[in-house]
């Protein structure tokens, strides 16, 4: 079986001791320890930073790891994206022109789809 080792253009992502770990998990150990993910990672050929995985198990140790992630997942919901903001704020700052602004919109994107269907022809063919 191909390791990683015989790859060596192919490097392991940084987040190879979380991947492992919840490999684990799914796989039905619901508290990994640093042996199971080490060996798990040997399988592949990859070493395991002794310290960074000690850190994660201990982190992790006791908690559910579908709590952990849903946790996650809400903080990276409530974290803004730039487009959002600048759009929010856009539309705030005209108030009434909103809705026109939009209509407009709406009847260029309509003209520009009716325009390509008079080409004649479609992507595919």
């Amino acid at each position: 079986m191909a390791k990683f080792a015989d790859f060596p253009f192919v490097k392991p992502a940084k987040m190879k001791h979380v991947a492992a770990y919840l490999l684990l998990t799914i796989g039905g150990n619901t508290s990994p320890s640093v042996a199971d993910v080490k060996s798990l990672l040997e399988t592949v050929g990859i070493e395991a930073d002794e310290e960074r995985l000690s850190k994660l198990v201990s982190e992790l140790e006791g908690k559910d790891i579908n709590e952990v992630i849903a946790a996650g997942t809400e903080k990276l919901a409530s974290v803004p994206s730039g487009g959002a903001v600048a759009a929010g704020g856009a539309a705030a700052a005209a108030g009434g022109a909103a809705p026109a602004a939009e209509e407009k919109k709406e009847e260029k994107a309509e003209e520009k789809e009716e325009s390509d269907d008079d080409m004649g022809f479609g992507l595919f063919d």
